[in-house]
């Protein structure tokens, strides 16, 4: 007799992907980890993974209700497909109407930073907030923005591309091919990039951030990226008025050298109105996976057990 019903998780990034198997009521029996080998079939990865845990549910006695699987790029949500996702090389992909086909699941897809926001919504830093913006730095920037409880996501699927708005007339050229991009300054590669074009020297981002107060260089590049981020979010909240601002990412590691110049110059930035409060989200790298499951749950016509979930049950997921 089956102990209940479950839903498949998978979160794909360029280089690796998380999943995860949870119940209907929040509890996590696996949550796995596999790269994204780009000299395979992603498609057929995901398919394969799907259903390893399915199998997993199965032999936990749970009835499998269906998947949530979550991408980056642009995503048109009402037919599932990936319409461009650069990091995965994909363009028109029907991932939705292929995964169903190779596991026989009812499957749900949508975008990863939106996903991220519905999950912070749920259980994070946004609990409870309908009109805030989640903006995501790591390697680039992207926001989820939710506006009475319902996330923007534009015509073609592309909202919430941050990290392209040109903030720096005359800036440096970005790789989308526009010049003074936000991310080109306040983003890991950017602030990367910048630092060795400053000094000569190859370092990754954590470890330019390492060095501020001591090296001069590097207070140089993060001031810059601070400045151009804190003008972004004055962008997004002249735009959107949203209650709350979460910053998530691997950038929020860098703890109040990130929080104190962004409220700083944010709040500067706003003449006529009181800045919103900026805080950093509290699911970290897990919240594409818990909001794919969240996503599936819904499509399953389970929504109402979403109430009950709770960020600890979720975040002391078993691993294998």
């Amino acid at each position: 007799m089956s102990s209940g019903a479950a839903v498949l998780a998978i979160d794909v990034g360029g280089t690796s992907m998380k999943g995860a198997v949870v119940t209907r009521d929040g509890r996590p029996v696996l949550v796995e980890r596999w790269p994204t080998d780009p000299a395979t079939d992603t498609v057929a990865a995901i398919a394969g993974h799907l259903r390893t845990l399915a199998a997993v549910a199965r032999d936990h006695d749970l009835d499998v209700v269906g998947a949530g699987v979550v991408t980056p790029g642009m995503i048109d949500e009402a037919t599932g497909t990936v319409v461009y996702a650069s990091n995965l090389d994909w363009r028109d992909v029907p991932l939705r109407a292929e995964l169903a086909a190779a596991t026989g699941l009812p499957v749900v897809t949508g975008h990863d930073v939106r996903t991220a926001g519905l999950a912070e919504q749920l259980l994070g830093a946004a609990r409870g907030v309908s009109d805030f913006v989640l903006v995501t730095i790591g390697t680039g920037v992207a926001a989820a923005l939710v506006t009475d409880g319902r996330p923007v996501t534009g015509d073609g699927g592309a909202a919430g591309e941050l990290g392209h708005i040109p903030l720096v007339p005359g800036g440096e050229a970005c790789t989308c091919g526009q010049f003074g991009c936000l991310e080109v300054y306040a983003s890991g590669a950017g602030l990367a990039r910048r630092y060795l074009a400053r000094t000569g020297v190859a370092l990754p981002a954590e470890d330019v951030v390492a060095r501020l107060g001591r090296d001069a260089d590097a207070d140089r590049v993060w001031a810059e990226a601070m400045a151009v981020l804190a003008q972004g979010l004055v962008t997004a909240t002249l735009l959107l008025d949203p209650t709350t601002i979460v910053l998530g990412g691997g950038f929020t590691a860098a703890g109040d050298a990130l929080l104190e110049p962004v409220r700083t110059a944010l709040a500067a930035g706003l003449a006529w109105r009181p800045a919103p409060p900026v805080k950093v989200a509290e699911l970290g790298s897990e919240a594409g996976w818990i909001g794919a499951a969240a996503l599936a749950l819904r499509a399953a016509g389970h929504a109402d057990s979403l109430a009950t979930w709770t960020p600890t049950a979720l975040l002391g997921a078993p691993t294998p």
